[in-house]
């Protein structure tokens, strides 16, 4: 029986994938299973898939958008696995981490969402913002509790939410905010979600980099459209916008443009977010997603 399915949507990078999986074999588990959905236009991964279909349950499947919910959404649909997640393409799993997550969900069966905080490769937290304490994810907290590489779900119950909404997330105008649109639906649901601090996920750190500062207004957008959809209150998404303001003054009183830029760009795109047109901003009910059988996976070339 397969209890992991970790779906990883991936574009442009091949030696990153590679380490991860080389992370997932290290986890000893027979029962975890890799479904790789390749956005790129050509077969670069092709070295790296032979290297590993012997060695782990591995499925490759082609996407022609590039829309990494999309992705995911066709992973997602392939899965055998009881547990799903999603790794980013250039995250690595620590050794024991799917252990313990396991052993979380097996001690409670109410459990339907797992989450944790990224690790720094130099150790500490990465990116982000995160809880300092571990707990139940509320609608209050879901904003410091998520990430899409450190999110676990039960297979049926994300199939059940229709998986992400597609129209968030990296290839769309609202870059971010994907994991927390769907942790909030399964809380709002009425589904038991939890944050582990002690829950690592490597992943590089790229805050206050130019790569950062490039995608900062798009993950601002998307990060400002979800709080709209569900933040309980004002007083939760007005946080998110002094926050950017204070990194502003801070930095300009260092003289430090980079830091400067970057806060900028995110309250700009955290603004554009939260004012988004109607039809953007609600949080529309997805049509649950059918399992798709593994003979009928979308493995051709891209066109």
């Amino acid at each position: 029986m397969v209890r992991f399915s970790l779906v990883v949507a991936t574009r442009g990078r091949v030696e990153e994938l590679a380490q991860f999986l080389d992370s997932l074999l290290a986890q000893g588990r027979a029962d975890a299973e890799a479904i790789v959905v390749d956005q790129n236009d050509d077969d670069r991964l092709a070295p790296v898939i032979a290297r590993f279909a012997d060695r782990l349950p591995l499925l490759r499947l082609r996407s022609e958008r590039n829309n990494a919910c999309h992705a995911r959404n066709l992973g997602l649909r392939a899965a055998r696995g009881e547990i799903v997640g999603f790794p980013d393409d250039d995250c690595l799993y620590p050794p024991g981490v799917l252990d313990r997550i396991d052993a979380a969900f097996r001690a409670d069966p109410a459990l339907a969402v797992l989450t944790g905080p990224a690790e720094s490769p130099t150790g500490g937290l990465g990116s982000g913002r995160w809880r300092e304490e571990s707990g139940p994810i509320t609608l209050d907290t879901l904003w410091t509790s998520v990430i899409e590489f450190n999110l676990f779900l039960r297979r049926d119950l994300a199939l059940a939410l229709g998986g992400f909404d597609e129209r968030l997330g990296p290839g769309t105008r609202f870059g971010s905010g994907e994991g927390n649109d769907l942790v909030a639906r399964a809380v709002r649901a009425g589904h038991a979600a939890r944050y582990d601090f002690e829950q690592r996920i490597v992943h590089p750190d790229k805050r206050l980099t130019p790569v950062a500062v490039e995608r900062a207004a798009l993950y601002g957008a998307g990060f400002g459209l979800v709080l709209r959809r569900h933040a309980p209150s004002a007083g939760v998404w007005l946080r998110f916008l002094v926050r950017p303001l204070g990194g502003m003054a801070l930095a300009a009183l260092r003289l430090r443009r980079l830091e400067f830029t970057y806060y900028a760009a995110t309250l700009r795109g955290r603004l554009a977010g939260l004012l988004a047109g109607e039809e953007a901003a609600a949080g529309r009910t997805l049509a649950p997603l059918e399992p798709t059988p593994r003979e009928a996976a979308p493995r051709e070339q891209p066109a």
